[in-house]
């Protein structure tokens, strides 16, 4: 039996920061009180000393390319960089190669991550305009949701079959998870653009092209079907303060049918760092305006936003140094994503405890997680040790990501991520990935 207990932790949990003792034998947390004494020899203590210990990240938006895309990213090196990041359980999209639009290839995907995964995980199954049936037999307790792609990015699996969606909706046995652009809109401006610049469109009209017009077409499009079929909607990485006005903060986020979240990269970046970082920055949706970005903040705030993910999407540095059509949007992010949140912590922007609550507790809750996302008894023991005041500087040596490269290189941050614990076991420490794979299926309390 693995007995560990971590002493003198600065514990941020529900809502409340305090000092304790957590005390975990195997993969669970048994108990959390003000001191623990180690009970026998055998116990693996953990001094914390000035340290702050949060619940693992769940992270409900990777994509690890594997199937297919290894040569940008691939499971084993996209959860060695998020167990670096203190994010100890991932969601994966099914854009790969084959798309994960069959129960034959989902499994054959939890197969792969079974063998290869640092990080507890699962994977969200693919809508298509013919797959209906098979979204129909997928079990809710063992596949984390259903993702539609209300407008196309990486992989063609845009659903644009008016009546096929709201059979969708009306039948889904899972949780809809939806990126939602209007593709006609996007269309039409990328031709406009096109006849002006011709492929070498500047990164600047990025946000013009895949505008707050496309992105409130089609969120606006989903929310009503959501509303009219009763279906458990979730809108991926809203990028505009127009789009806000269709969530609420009126429930508690288990009582809520409609819900969104944001990502990290929507609320570090706006269209004025465009110029500096290029097609870096581009992703799907675009990176937007300042006055986007701090809107977007305040919805988190105030809870019309409810979850933070990253949307890690990673593509070759040679790819993205294409001319803007031919470069693709997508960058690397689970590394650095719990450390930039941390960073706005330091500026005052933000609460320990609310990112606890938009980073670990909110996808928990959201996706029914069972016994993650805590740090409370009879809990899975993903635990992450941060150091508020050990700075560190992104460089090209301390990267994980298989494509080596990330849109925070240079940046300084002030906090360090210096123990991840994965179901009871340490699995990174000061920099380091010490190759103890522990990870698990993810499982959901679903009636």
């Amino acid at each position: 039996m693995k007995k560990i207990l971590i002493k003198n932790a600065n514990i941020v949990n529900e809502g409340k920061v305090f000092e304790g003792d957590v005390y975990i034998e195997n993969d669970i947390i048994v108990e959390v009180a003000d001191s623990i004494s180690a009970k026998s020899q055998d116990v693996q203590v953990y001094d914390a000393e000035g340290k702050y210990l949060l619940p693992g990240v769940i992270d409900d938006q990777v994509h690890f390319r594997e199937p297919g895309l290894t040569h940008k990213e691939d499971i084993e090196h996209g959860s060695k960089a998020a167990i670096a990041g203190g994010i100890t359980s991932f969601i994966e999209m099914p854009n790969t190669i084959p798309q994960t639009t069959t129960i034959e290839k989902l499994e054959e995907k939890f197969a792969i991550a079974a063998e290869k995964a640092y990080a507890n995980y699962s994977f969200m199954f693919g809508g298509t305009n013919d797959n209906l049936e098979e979204i129909k037999k997928v079990n809710p307790k063992t596949t984390a949701a259903l993702k539609l792609f209300l407008g196309s990015s990486t992989g063609n699996m845009l659903v644009d079959d008016e009546k096929v969606l709201e059979q969708i909706f009306k039948h889904s046995p899972l949780l809809i998870a939806a990126h939602c652009e209007d593709e006609q809109t996007i269309k039409d401006n990328l031709a406009k653009y096109k006849e002006e610049f011709g492929d070498d469109i500047p990164i600047i009209y990025h946000p013009e092209i895949r505008s707050e017009e496309a992105c409130y077409i089609s969120s606006s499009r989903a929310v009503a079907l959501a509303k009219k079929t009763g279906a458990r909607l979730h809108v991926f990485h809203l990028s505009t303060a127009k789009e806000l006005a269709l969530f609420s903060n009126k429930k508690p986020l288990k009582d809520k049918k409609i819900t969104a979240e944001v990502c990290i990269h929507h609320l570090w970046f706006n269209n004025e760092q465009y110029n500096e970082k290029g097609t870096h920055i581009k992703w799907n949706p675009a990176v937007k305006t300042k006055k986007d970005q701090e809107a977007l903040f305040k919805a988190l705030l105030d809870d019309k936003l409810d979850v933070i993910a990253t949307d890690h999407a990673p593509h070759t540095k040679e790819e993205k140094n294409n001319v803007y059509t031919k470069a693709p949007s997508g960058g690397p992010l689970v590394q650095h994503a719990l450390p930039a949140m941390l960073e706005f912590y330091h500026k005052g922007k933000i609460s320990l405890e609310k990112i606890v609550e938009k980073m670990c507790h909110n996808p928990a809750i959201l996706f029914e997680i069972e016994k993650r996302g805590y740090i409370k008894e009879g809990y899975k023991a993903d635990l992450v040790l941060v150091d508020l005041n050990a700075p560190w500087t992104v460089q090209s040596d301390n990267i994980l990501y298989k494509c080596g490269w990330s849109p925070f290189e240079k940046t300084t941050f002030r906090s360090r991520i210096t123990h991840t614990f994965v179901n009871g076991k340490l699995v990174y420490k000061n920099f380091k990935v010490l190759g103890v794979r522990n990870a698990e299926r993810l499982t959901f309390d679903r009636s």
